[in-house]
């Protein structure tokens, strides 16, 4: 028998002006000047899977373009290079919404490894077909650390969500 790692707590519907103020908060994480930090989190990323996965109806491959293209003009990147990521991302986030559910968040975050290696493997094919040169196996630590962030993510963004627990005797929810 599987471990029950549901929560007996009922979620609020979300609210449309909350995700689009944690991608904008993601989008602010990811312009602060950190040097050449080659493990620094694709918040970004981050917040974009998550609200595919919970919310695949109204966060997608629209809003994956858009970010990605404010990336690439943020970060001075190859234009398109985050963009095309961010798509895939959010079809591959999308595509696997229902079966991720399933799982308990620590899980989540080993199913998240691959989709998050996969933006960095299209981000570099992208930068060297531009003419990049190969930035060292370092660059795929990113992929290790924004996955490490989706347990704490997950909890954060849900946070608004929650209902609070009051016991009435006369409500059956």
């Amino acid at each position: 028998m599987l471990p029950n790692h549901r929560s007996s707590r009922l979620l609020l519907p979300v609210r449309m002006g909350f995700v689009w103020f944690s991608l904008l908060v993601a989008l602010v994480l990811s312009c602060i000047p950190v040097g050449r930090v080659q493990a620094m989190p694709d918040f970004v990323a981050l917040v974009l899977a998550f609200w595919c996965i919970r919310e695949p109806h109204r966060i997608g491959m629209g809003a994956g373009f858009c970010l990605g293209l404010l990336v690439d003009v943020a970060h001075g990147s190859v234009m398109g290079q985050h963009a095309t990521a961010y798509i895939l991302l959010a079809w591959a986030a999308q595509a696997n919404s229902r079966r991720l559910l399933w799982f308990s968040p620590s899980t989540q975050t080993l199913h998240m490894v691959p989709l998050f290696l996969m933006v960095q493997v299209v981000m570099l094919v992208l930068r060297m077909l531009a003419g990049g040169r190969f930035p060292g196996w370092e660059y795929f630590f990113t992929c290790f650390t924004t996955a490490v962030l989706w347990l704490p993510a997950y909890y954060l963004l849900l946070l608004p969500q929650m209902r609070p627990i009051d016991r009435d005797e006369n409500r059956p929810l």
